[in-house]
């Protein structure tokens, strides 16, 4: 496809897509968040009817077990964080989007002047505006929709990683959401367990901020950006380049505040 954004023309190719996704084997290692139990996946069994043929069922049917925030590649909405129950695909309606891939280095709170709420232990890893904006700087072009962030190192291990502790893996410092919202980000793609904390008194503060609700809102109707997304645990394997892509996520129908997802890229190239 070739087309023209803000004045400059680029083209991609559909034909050539990249997951970005983690594949969950119900059967075998995968990752894990917030000690919630493995994803599972079992023969349906009713009526005499054993959906598996390697027992003697003529077909197979598997009933399926998961967590969508803990067990994997997962886009969530305003409704993570609300009273009101909120549906990913309400607000997530689906299409492509430019989308700008940055590796990233995250930092000792201790280092930085950057924080969160409540404020960081001094060894947790925070995700900052001042290496956003420096790593964006190096790509000028048309503003993108959809931020894709790679923290490093990256490898393979996060493929079935289980993220325990009460900061197990780097997240969002308050100015770095804040510098998201300032740059017209409405979806955000992270191979991060959370863009919060994992135990930071349920303050939730980079989802808030990312979502447009104030300081403990509770309620949809709240929120200046509802249709923002967040996808979390995706992995963004290291022969993918930094630079400009066109972000598809795909989501079933589930009517929930999340799903499991698989953002898929192709890659942008300008003429």
């Amino acid at each position: 496809m070739r087309f023209e954004l803000e004045g400059r023309r680029l083209n991609a190719d559909f034909a050539q897509p990249l997951s970005i996704a983690i594949p969950l084997d119900f059967n075998g290692p995968q990752p894990s968040f917030y000690d919630a139990p493995p994803a599972t996946a079992r023969p349906l069994s009713a009526s005499g009817f054993i959906g598996d043929t390697r027992t003697g069922g003529s077909c197979n049917c598997e009933q399926l077990t998961l967590v969508p925030h803990c067990n994997g590649t997962h886009t969530e909405c305003v409704g993570h964080v609300t009273d009101d129950r909120v549906a990913i695909t309400d607000r997530l309606r689906g299409g492509i989007v430019l989308a700008l891939l940055l590796s990233l280095q995250p930092v000792a709170a201790g280092s930085t002047n950057e924080d969160s709420d409540p404020l960081p232990d001094a060894a947790d890893l925070l995700v900052t505006a001042e290496a956003l904006a420096k790593a964006a700087a190096a790509y000028p072009g048309p503003a993108p929709r959809a931020l894709i962030i790679r923290t490093l190192p990256c490898t393979a291990g996060r493929l079935t990683h289980a993220y325990r502790g009460r900061a197990p893996a780097p997240y969002l410092s308050r100015q770095a959401a804040g510098w998201l919202v300032e740059r017209g980000i409405e979806h955000l793609v992270l191979d991060l367990p959370s863009a919060d904390r994992a135990d930071d008194n349920g303050r939730l503060t980079a989802h808030r901020l990312f979502f447009g609700l104030p300081a403990g809102g509770r309620h949809a109707r709240d929120a200046r950006r509802p249709q923002a997304s967040i996808t979390e645990l995706a992995w963004v394997a290291p022969t993918i380049h930094d630079g400009w892509f066109l972000l598809d996520v795909q989501i079933p129908a589930f009517l929930a505040d999340a799903a499991p997802s698989r953002p898929l890229l192709y890659p942008v190239h300008f003429e």
